[in-house]
């Protein structure tokens, strides 16, 4: 045989510097807005910094093409399924992807969402293609379908948002905990900073000479999880120290009029303030109007109050939910029962005279930011993509 004819190998460092190719599939990114999308969107932002020592194709099942994605680019392809027949769509979206796996085998998939679960568990199996499930929070805290369950325990491995996520998922299916990776949300510290009041603000809300208390949540009747209801009831025992407390209430929903009628009838209904839905754009500075942000309430995570801490402000939250880890179990703010309107009162009383370090704003700034940051979040994702 002639040398010119014997195949070149690859050595070692050459197959190292070839690009890691990954999938991603999600149930949808910019159809809607909510807490799982904010997530999904930082790690776009995160894996686009890896370029070029990665590179991936997004599959979304729910969203329309997008000229304004800002994610497009060398490192990150999106592939587009929205159908007014739903079940068409997902039906083009596994054709898509059986088509892609067989002709490219990346490295791994990354399944978005437990509803997505089974159907990549058969496409990736009897091709030998590893995949992780990304989980955030309640869609896996009850028990799950078998065949969601059996996708879960076959997959290389399952990403969750917080220890007690991790718990629950666990305790509810049966799972391996040393399966589970953790993957924190994180806060972009750029955005989110400490301002003054804005006076206009201040007039709109009625605000002038108040100490406020505030809560950015949804309003549903099926969601009372969230505490606001809780804060309410805790108002005449705090106003009883600071007569001028106001709480401001930040979202929307059908549940606004019982919470209303409630402020009403314990007579602290001139202490509340509904201000509705605020767009993203526009609450840095409604968390800048605010002396706490109290939120007893059962979250896979809570983003909001990172949001809140890189803001300056000592945070509240429950005290059996996945908060323990934004709050450092306690070190970084007010951990509470839940459901328990004399123990949010006391906490409140105690974060308003201000005596604690946990109300010292730049210092919880710097704790947040050190611990959740944008490139605290980068690296661990780098960690899990390629270990």
């Amino acid at each position: 045989m002639q040398a010119d004819t014997v195949p070149e190998r690859q050595n070692p460092e050459q197959k190292l510097k070839k690009p890691a190719h990954h999938v991603f599939v999600f149930l949808e990114i910019f159809a809607r807005e909510g807490g799982i999308q904010s997530y999904v969107k930082d790690v776009f932002r995160a894996y686009a910094g890896f370029h070029p020592e990665c590179r991936a194709e997004v599959f979304l099942l729910r969203d329309s093409f997008d000229e304004s994605n800002p994610w497009e680019s060398d490192s990150l392809k999106f592939h587009y399924f929205q159908n007014k027949l739903p079940q068409m769509g997902r039906l083009k979206m596994a054709g898509a992807l059986v088509k892609f796996l067989m002709q490219k085998r990346p490295r791994h998939v990354y399944c978005g969402h437990i509803n997505l679960a089974v159907l990549i568990k058969t496409l990736c199996q009897p091709l030998g293609i590893p995949y992780t499930v990304l989980t955030y929070g309640k869609e896996v805290w009850e028990p799950l379908k078998n065949s969601q369950r059996k996708a879960l325990a076959s997959a290389n491995a399952i990403w969750t948002i917080s220890r007690y996520s991790r718990d629950r998922a666990c305790a509810a299916n049966g799972l391996n905990p040393d399966q589970i990776k953790i993957l924190p949300c994180a806060i972009d510290g750029d955005q989110f900073t400490p301002g003054s009041k804005q006076p206009e603000l201040i007039e709109q809300y009625g605000l002038g000479g108040t100490k406020v208390l505030m809560t950015v949540a949804r309003l549903w009747s099926g969601d009372i999880y969230k505490g606001v209801d809780v804060t309410i009831r805790a108002l005449p025992q705090i106003a009883e120290v600071f007569p001028e407390i106001k709480y401001l209430v930040i979202g929307r929903g059908d549940d606004q009029p019982r919470l209303a009628q409630l402020a009403e009838d314990l007579g602290v209904s001139d202490r509340v303030v509904f201000a509705g839905f605020v767009p993203t754009e526009q609450l840095i500075a409604h968390y800048r109007l605010a002396d706490a942000y109290i939120m007893p309430s059962q979250e896979g995570f809570g983003i909001v109050y990172l949001e809140a801490m890189t803001c300056g402000l000592p945070v509240l939250s429950g005290d059996d939910d996945g908060s323990a880890d934004p709050l450092q179990d306690g070190k970084l703010g007010w951990r509470v029962p839940h459901r328990d309107p004399e123990a949010v009162a006391t906490a409140c009383i105690e974060i308003l005279q201000g005596k604690d370090q946990r109300c010292d704003g730049e210092w919880l700034r710097e704790q947040a930011i050190a611990l959740f940051g944008i490139e605290t979040f980068q690296q661990r994702l780098r960690e899990l993509l390629l270990s």
